[in-house]
């Protein structure tokens, strides 16, 4: 996405730095390969391959292909988070610049820097201990590589898994007590916001590279796959509620009036970043309302290969669709700088969650629940349908 460079003066947005874009994107892209894929891998690869319906050889491909992935997600961690940590030392001020803050010398600086007053810990040393538990996730992840490792991928997976999701709750301690409820609530949702995202988005890259085992699966791999496609989509239900709700309390805070959405650049990009999310759901709604009641029908029918067509043919394609937006959202990231509210109005006090604000945000919590809910058990009736056309398939 282009702007006129005097639109966005005048907006008084300031576009990040290269370095800044890259390093963003690819810390999160390195979030989404570890907690996305080893939350994906324990909630749902991993009960769908001790479940014991496909092939012992099926299972086999499925398990190492697993392994592979998880060792470079590792990989693609470390790196990311070196860059990322570097960006931070540049970012800290003192006029420091990228690629000086690549050396070592400049990071032991930055981490060592002491504790400001009425703080309990120096924010270098948060920073240290967070990047300590991402090299041990990494390490830990990279170490599948080795065949013997990879034998025990399940006892891998779920050390990796916790560290992992440590490394960016970590980065959510204040150094300081809490200012107020609103503070608190910002760092909530804003972990939940990442946390849900990396998920959905890692999962997706996930099963997109597990689905291109297909040549060396059997003809029976319908079944395990049909699992598979279950069991993920509940995580991504999961996952759109909590993007959804973090989502709508940090637009609240970011964007004070409609009309800001398109008349700044901060809301612009907002604008294309929901867009994009809206595209990642109504692909999920077609998984749910078309593809996994027939998948469910052929199943039921044992129509071999009706079903290993859906699974490994129609399923795919769409989920393929689901981790490009996905990654495109990755690529937005690093252009949401500021806020639309400041960028609008400099002075403008940020909004305070009242009383009524929280009510009516438990009200959407319990909507969003509902219809989720609803969703599912749509999706489970028109699965259990008699019959179902199969026109198209």
């Amino acid at each position: 996405m282009s702007l006129p460079a005097s639109f966005l003066a005048a907006a008084g947005y300031t576009t990040p730095p290269l370095w800044r874009i890259l390093t963003k994107s690819g810390y999160f892209m390195g979030l989404s390969g570890a907690i996305g894929a080893t939350l994906t891998y324990a909630a749902a690869v991993r009960p769908t391959l001790r479940s014991g319906v496909g092939g012992s050889g099926d299972t086999e491909v499925l398990r190492r292909r697993a392994a592979r992935y998880l060792a470079w997600s590792g990989v693609v961690l470390l790196v990311a988070g070196y860059f990322q940590l570097a960006a931070r030392v540049a970012r800290a001020g003192h006029g420091t610049a990228f690629d000086s803050a690549l050396t070592p010398t400049r990071i032991w600086t930055f981490l060592r820097t002491p504790a400001k007053p009425g703080t309990w810990v120096a924010q270098g040393t948060l920073t240290l201990v967070q990047n300590l538990v991402l090299v041990a996730t990494a390490v830990v992840l990279i170490s599948l590589f080795t065949a013997r490792v990879g034998r025990r991928l399940d006892t891998v997976a779920l050390i990796a898994l916790p560290l992992s999701l440590a490394t960016t709750l970590i980065s959510a301690i204040p150094t300081a007590a809490f200012a107020d409820l609103d503070d608190l609530l910002d760092t909530l949702l804003v972990q939940a916001h990442i946390i849900s995202g990396t998920v959905w988005v890692g999962g997706l890259a996930l099963l997109v590279a597990l689905a291109t085992t297909r040549r060396a699966l059997s003809g029976d791999a319908g079944v395990l796959w049909a699992d598979l496609w279950r069991r993920f989509g509940l995580v991504a239900l999961i996952c759109v509620g909590a993007v959804t709700i973090s989502g709508l309390w940090l637009t609240w805070k970011a964007v004070g009036t409609l009309p800001q959405l398109w008349t700044t650049t901060y809301g612009l990009f907002l604008l294309v970043k929901i867009a994009l999310v809206l595209g990642l759901i109504t692909a999920g709604g077609f998984n749910q309302f078309w593809l996994m009641p027939r998948i469910a029908h052929a199943r039921r029918a044992d129509a071999t290969s009706s079903l290993l067509h859906l699974t490994l043919r129609h399923f795919p394609r769409v989920v393929w669709v689901e981790a490009a937006l996905g990654l495109a959202v990755l690529g937005i990231l690093p252009f949401l700088t500021g806020s639309a509210r400041t960028e609008a109005a400099p002075d403008s006090p940020a909004p305070t969650a009242t009383a009524g604000i929280l009510a009516l945000g438990l009200l959407l919590v319990l909507t969003l629940a509902a219809s989720l809910y609803a969703t599912a058990k749509v999706s489970d009736t028109l699965a259990r349908r008699p019959v179902l056309r199969s026109r198209g398939i």
